[in-house]
C-alpha cells in the first residue's frame, strides 16, 4: 500500500493541502469542525507526517551521523552508548555506520550522510585514511563535524581524544619501575595518529628511563585482524629473541594482548614470570582472561558522550548563525593493573 500523504487527505475532505496542514497543527485559523474531520480521517487512514520532508524545510532533520571502525570493538561499543544516550536525550537520531577500517567505505559513508542532510556528523577515522578529500566536502558544506579518538592533524575541527602518547608512556615506565628491560612493542598502522602516538611514548619511556631502544624488538602490522596479530607476533618474539630474551610486552590494544596470551599460555609460556603483557584500552574480556590483563583503562563511554555534547552544541550555534569556536577535549586515562604484570 502506498504511503498517505497530505495530499490524499485534502482530495478525500475536498479542501486545500495547506488547510490540512494547518488542521493537524492546531493553528487557529482553522475552524473545530475542519479540525475534527481531518483528524479522524488521518486516524482512519493511518497517516503519519513527513517528519523527514517537514524538517528538510526548516533545514533542521534532527538527525546526525556517527561513524565507528568498528562496531564490535568494546571501545567502540562504550563510545556509541555515550552518542546515542546524550542524543536521545536531546530528541535526536543516530545514524550508526560502520567502516570496518576500510578508506573506501568511509568515504561512501560520508558520501551518504551528506545525501541523508543530517545535521552533523561523529567520526573516528579508519587506521588507513591518509586523504581527506571526503572530509572536507563536509566542511565546505557548512556540516559541523566533531572528530573523536582517531582523528588528523590535517582536520581542522573539534576533536576528542585521550592522550595516547602519555597514557603509552605511563604504561610502559611502570613496566621498566617493575624491573622489565626487554619491553617489545606491537602496533597496528602508524599512519593512525592514535597508534603513532602511543608507539611515540613507548619510545619516549625507554628514553626516560635510559633504555635502549631496539627496533628489533618492535612489531608493527597494517593487518586489522588483532587477535590473530598478537598470536603470529607472540609466536615471532620467542622465536626471534630466544637468545635476546623479551620479557614484557606492549600492545596498542587489548585483543592484541589477548591473543599473545593465547599463544604464550599455549605454549607453555607463564605470565608474568617469563614474559609481562600490557594491553590497551580495558576491554572487559581484558578482566577475564587468564591471567588477567593489565591495561590502560580508555573512557569510551564518556567519550561518546563528550562528542555528541560538543557536536550538538555546534549544531546549535550553526542554526543561530553564530560563530563556532573549534575545541580540543582530553579525556583522562588511567592505568589497570591485574595479573598479567
Amino acid at each position: 500500500m502506498s504511503r498517505i500523504t497530505l495530499q490524499d487527505l485534502a482530495y478525500e475532505l475536498n479542501i486545500s493541502v495547506s488547510t490540512v496542514s494547518k488542521a493537524l497543527k492546531g493553528y487557529p485559523d482553522v475552524s473545530e469542525k475542519t479540525k475534527k474531520a481531518v483528524v479522524e480521517l488521518a486516524d482512519k487512514l493511518n497517516f503519519s507526517p513527513n517528519i523527514v520532508a517537514s524538517n528538510l524545510r526548516t533545514q533542521h532533520t534532527k538527525t546526525i551521523g556517527v561513524i565507528v571502525p568498528e562496531i564490535v570493538h568494546h571501545f567502540f561499543s562504550n563510545v556509541i552508548g555515550g552518542i546515542i544516550n546524550i542524543a536521545e536525550q536531546n530528541g535526536y537520531m543516530v545514524i550508526l555506520l560502520q567502516s570496518n577500517e576500510k578508506f573506501e567505505l568511509e568515504q561512501k559513508q560520508i558520501n551518504l550522510l551528506i545525501q541523508q542532510q543530517v545535521d552533523g556528523i561523529l567520526m573516528s577515522l579508519t587506521a588507513h585514511t591518509t586523504s581527506f578529500e571526503h572530509i572536507k566536502r563536509v566542511q565546505t558544506r557548512g556540516i559541523p563535524l566533531v572528530m573523536y579518538d582517531k582523528v588528523s592533524k590535517n582536520i581542522n575541527c573539534s576533536k576528542v581524544i585521550i592522550d595516547d602518547k602519555q597514557a603509552a608512556y605511563d604504561a610502559v615506565s611502570y613496566l621498566i619501575r617493575k624491573g622489565y628491560k626487554r619491553i617489545a612493542f606491537l602496533g597496528g598502522s602508524l599512519t593512525a595518529q592514535n597508534f603513532n602516538n602511543r608507539f611515540l611514548g613507548y619510545k619516549e619511556a625507554l628514553s626516560e628511563f635510559r633504555i635502549k631502544y631496539d627496533e628489533s624488538i618492535v612489531y608493527i602490522t597494517d593487518s586489522d585482524d588483532e587477535y590473530e596479530n598478537g598470536m603470529k607476533y607472540a609466536e615471532k618474539i620467542v622465536s626471534d629473541h630466544s637468545k635476546s630474551k623479551v620479557d614484557a610486552l606492549f600492545t596498542v590494544t587489548d585483543l592484541m594482548a589477548v591473543g599473545a596470551s593465547k599463544y604464550f599460555n599455549s605454549n607453555e609460556i607463564k605470565i608474568p614470570e617469563d614474559i609481562a603483557i600490557f594491553g590497551f584500552s580495558n576491554w572487559f574480556m581484558s578482566s577475564i582472561v587468564t591471567p588477567s590483563l593489565s591495561t590502560v583503562n580508555q573512557p569510551g563511554y564518556e567519550m561518546g558522550e563528550k562528542s555528541v555534547e560538543l557536536l550538538l552544541k555546534e549544531i546549535a550555534l550553526k542554526k543561530e548563525r553564530q560563530q563556532i569556536e573549534i575545541q580540543r577535549l582530553v579525556i583522562p586515562t588511567s592505568l589497570e593493573i591485574r595479573e598479567s604484570t
